[in-house]
């Protein structure tokens, strides 16, 4: 292990199982939580050690042979986000900042909504998808969570994107460690 690039090595944890097809170059993940299927693009190799894959730099591809050591590093990075995601749960807290602003939720039928009051003359509604989780246990309190990284952080993206928070009077949605630093107003 001492002649391999430490860079492209990933540790498989404990509670994680992988199974690598070599012929079709699809790699399952198995954890706690869920389980996920990855098309590659390089080949991987299973070291003497079962705890250790290494992601090498040969291309399945004949279109990507050009880029070896992008692909490699690619591979990499999605072999270890995927290993979060079916461990872990992600979340992200939002927070409505405003006189007025409320969010509510809504079950009609088999659809579940989010209502929002923001100040505008009309109500926001927002349908939940179905592999997100949002929670609001305050009115002005909204928890977004679920399984892929991604998926929450767009979600979340979507929410805010209803209302940002101004720059004088700091009135808006917000993530809750996010800090907007106030503009003066004009003086007469």
């Amino acid at each position: 292990m001492k002649n391999l690039s430490k860079r492209h090595i990933i540790k498989i944890p404990n509670s994680i199982k992988i199974f690598y097809c070599d012929k079709n170059h699809i790699l399952l993940i198995q954890g706690p939580l869920k389980e996920k299927l990855i098309k590659l693009s390089v080949k991987l190799v299973i070291l003497n050690n079962p705890n250790y894959i290494k992601v090498t730099d040969i291309i399945c591809h004949k279109l990507l042979k050009t880029k070896k050591s992008c692909m490699q590093g690619t591979t990499t990075a999605l072999i270890k986000q995927s290993f979060l995601e079916v461990a872990t749960v992600f979340c992200k807290k939002l927070q409505l900042a405003g006189v007025g602003f409320k969010v509510f939720s809504l079950q009609l039928k088999k659809i579940n909504l989010i209502h929002f009051k923001l100040g505008y003359s009309h109500s926001i509604y927002f349908k939940i998808p179905e592999n997100i989780e949002i929670e609001n246990y305050k009115s002005t309190n909204l928890f977004v969570s679920g399984n892929n990284f991604n998926y929450v952080t767009q979600i979340s993206a979507l929410i805010k994107s209803y209302k940002f928070p101004e720059i004088y009077k700091g009135k808006g949605i917000l993530y809750s460690d996010e800090k907007i630093k106030l503009k003066e107003g004009k003086k007469i």
